[in-house]
């Protein structure tokens, strides 16, 4: 804070000490305990100054010129004046952010600083990869420095919370937030949700008051995952067992890891919508699990529990939100409006607003504001962090190991890097802003390195490139539906033409940015538009085809699986994606990813995954059709979780256990031989994955239970061991209860789901 900044908050200080609040001086003494400062103030607030601290607003006016007049614009500038909000959304900028918390500080009673919140969502103006992406790096201390970027960034630019990470468990490709987790698997979930809470928020929650940390916010709480056909703002209706195995466990890590704030899903669970539901919200994360942070809506999610059919009114909805759990409205109007009404008339306890305050009070306290509400209001911090080099390398890094090789059949790759004639061919090769994916809000358009720009880096070959088609047929934004361009084919024939004359082809295909993330659900999971044909074109002249991937999903490509020879995933990879790209086509850096998500031969094997249950009638013993298969395809996904290629090879010897039989309790050690047989120097994630063939509830065919990414130079041999014990071995019942059954257990340690070197043991 400057010096004249200082002076003027203290003198607002004692001019509130001056007009008899001595107790809020005492909240300002930083000796005391947060919990004490807590209590202190909340004995000097009214019952509508607490309700105002849970009451979140989107920015709504521009804040550093006059005070808007009329509309819902006023209304929440007279309601910040009077220490009505205690919370905004989507201001961004150190000039806006210290503007909304002067009138905050300056101008309201009390003086309770805003906590500023923003969907900073795989980076702030500095893309990294998408999260689905980053999840295929399977590296953890990449992905933690990933969001330690995006956070310094935010937190230089005026915010202090962000609405990540989405912990949500997927194995349905249709719904386009798949894009913004982890995939499919809950275990490596876990771990990539507690990475990213260490990386927003710092190693403990004392690092939250330092000035390069924001609050971080699991969502969504719970099962948005599994919305019915894929299909956004869905209901949801799975199991108990998935819930407890399935959905929960990465919410659970993330309080582990120390989270601030949870975010409740727009689904229903149980035919009860989240926002409303007691059993998540009060009996499982601040009942189970002891969460001490606080919980805010989605987005109007407490209003839309009316649509649901769950609420008569807005009244009702205010009430059964806050009884659930709920600490924080955002954007639904309600708390604000009807909340005081309710606590008055007996049908709301003031008990349950005094615990949602502290919570969100003690939040703002950790995160230093009291102390200093302009902590993150430095212009000149904000000129240096934001888009500099060392976050550029670092969001290029985390690129490059987010890339998946799926194919290399003719070892087209990696390029030459001389005497090669190269045919880039594709709209997305030239395109600067899709790579940026869905969640880029504060990222300028058109600021990502093109994959053409990338290669163009590398001089000694002869590079052409040809579009082919535009992909869309109108501009796309994020508040708009994506339209594809369907018929227009003119820049064939030129494509058609350099890849004739080129040695190799290299196609850049793929969805738009815009095509994945909320409200982005699809029933065609193919090259949309007419990529498809493109690609069948072009191959057609010249079968050397280098197939990149640029997508926020698993895609149905199988006639590229069958047909061409080299494929990669390169997702949509951020502001660095070209140079990432370019790096890993010309083998300055050997890929590998692993996929965080089963990729499905057609969408009406959606969901697939790999932690299947096995049926009755897994195989055809008797050589009939009644047995668990398609007619038509085959029942295996196209690329399977965990699967991803390198320009070298490994091989896996010697699986031992140092027993064969164990008690409950003992530690199990596993180990196996990996050997780079290759020419080049590689990475390998090394899988490990049991199965639980005899339960009281039946357990998947396989669940991963750890993995290991290891470097290997060419020839090098290393013994990987890894520890298996009770929390490994066991499960939730359909009461969540944690279960370790005795029994024989199957082990398998390999390079992806299914393949791999197997053992097995005994639990007594």
């Amino acid at each position: 804070m400057m010096k004249k900044q200082i002076k003027k908050y203290a003198f607002l200080m004692l001019i509130v000490l001056a007009n008899g609040h001595a107790q809020t001086k005492k909240h300002m003494d930083t000796k005391k305990p947060i919990e004490d400062r807590i209590s202190l103030l909340m004995k000097e607030m009214t019952l509508e100054e607490k309700v105002g601290q849970m009451n979140q607003y989107n920015g709504f006016w521009d804040v550093t010129g006059p005070a808007p007049k009329g509309g819902s614009a006023e209304l929440k500038y007279e309601h910040l004046r009077k220490g009505l909000v205690g919370s905004m959304l989507t201001v961004r900028g150190v000039k806006e952010v210290r503007a909304v918390q002067k009138i905050a500080v300056e101008e309201t009673r009390l003086g309770i600083p805003l906590i500023i919140g923003f969907d900073v969502i795989h980076g702030y103006k500095t893309l990294s990869p998408i999260p689905l992406a980053e999840a295929a790096s399977w590296d953890l201390e990449a992905i933690k420095k990933s969001a330690a970027i995006a956070a310094d960034e935010a937190s230089a630019s005026g915010i202090n919370w962000t609405f990540a990470p989405n912990v949500d468990i997927t194995n349905d490709a249709r719904w386009g937030r798949v894009m913004e987790g982890a995939g499919e698997d809950p275990y490596l979930g876990s771990k990539i949700g507690y990475a990213r809470i260490k990386g927003f928020q710092g190693e403990t929650i004392a690092d939250l008051a330092k000035v390069n940390t924001i609050a971080a916010c699991a969502k969504h709480f719970a099962a948005y995952g599994f919305v019915e056909a894929g299909l956004e703002y869905n209901m949801v209706d799975i199991s108990n067992s998935k819930l407890y195995n399935s959905v929960f466990p990465p919410f659970e890590a993330t309080v582990q890891a120390g989270v601030r704030t949870f975010m409740n899903s727009f689904n229903t669970l149980n035919g009860v919508p989240a926002t409303g539901n007691a059993f998540l919200q009060r009996d499982i994360l601040k009942g189970k699990w002891k969460f001490d942070g606080f919980v805010v809506s989605d987005y109007a999610s407490i209003r839309e529990m009316i649509a649901h059919g769950y609420a008569k009114d807005e009244a009702d909805a205010t009430a059964k939100a806050v009884i659930a759990g709920s600490d924080m409205d955002m954007e639904s109007y309600l708390y604000v409006a009807k909340l005081v009404a309710l606590v008055k008339e007996g049908k709301v306890k003031e008990a349950l607003i005094d615990d949602a305050v502290r919570r969100i009070l003690r939040v703002k306290f950790e995160l230093g504001l009291f102390d200093d509400p302009y902590r993150y209001c430095d212009e000149k911090r904000e000129k240096e962090v934001v888009g500099s080099k060392a976050n550029n390398d670092g969001v290029l890094d985390m690129a490059k190991k987010s890339i998946v090789l799926l194919k290399n059949d003719k070892g087209l790759l990696p390029l030459k890097k001389s005497g090669q004639k190269i045919a880039l061919i594709g709209a997305l090769a030239n395109d600067k802003n899709s790579p940026l994916g869905s969640w880029r809000i504060a990222a300028e358009d058109n600021t990502a390195v093109s994959v053409l720009e990338g290669m163009q880096q590398y001089k000694g070959n002869q590079l052409t490139f040809e579009k082919g088609a535009d992909l869309l047929s109108q501009k796309a934004t994020f508040l708009t539906e994506t339209v594809f361009n369907t018929t227009d084919k003119s820049g064939f024939e030129a494509a058609k033409t350099a890849a004739k004359n080129a040695d190799v082809v290299v196609m850049v295909l793929g969805e738009y940015g815009f095509q994945s993330g909320e409200a982005r659900s699809r029933t065609d999971l193919n090259l949309p538009g007419i990529q498809q044909e493109l690609l069948e074109e072009i191959y057609k002249v010249n079968p050397n085809v280098v197939l990149v991937l640029n997508n926020g999903r698993p895609l149905t490509i199988p006639w590229a699986a069958q047909n061409v020879p080299a494929i990669v995933e390169a997702w949509q990879l951020g502001t660095q994606t070209g140079n990432a790209v370019a790096q890993v086509l010309y083998g300055d850096y050997n890929p590998s990813g692993k996929l965080p998500i089963s990729f499905p031969r057609n969408v009406g094997q959606v969901p697939i995954y790999y932690n299947k249950y096995s049926t009755g009638r897994p195989i055809d013993s008797d050589k009939n059709v009644f047995w668990s298969h398609y007619m038509d395809v085959e029942k295996t996904p196209q690329f399977p979780f965990g699967y991803g290629l390198s320009y070298t090879s490994f091989e896996y010897k010697n699986l031992k256990l140092n027993k064969t039989a164990f008690a409950k309790g003992e530690k199990i050690q596993v180990s196996v031989d990996v050997t780079n047989t290759g020419n080049f120097d590689g990475k390998e994630v090394v899988q490990l994955y049991i199965n639980d063939p005899v339960a009281s509830i039946v357990r998947p065919v396989k669940e991963l239970k750890g993995f290991e990414l290891t470097a290997l130079k060419k020839g090098e041999t290393k013994t990987i061991q890894f520890t298996l014990t009770d929390e490994s071995l066991g499960f939730y019942d359909n009461n969540g209860k944690f279960l370790v059954e005795p029994g024989v257990f199957n082990v398998m340690v390999g390079w992806n789901s299914n393949d791999g070197l197997t053992s097995k043991f005994e639990l007594k």
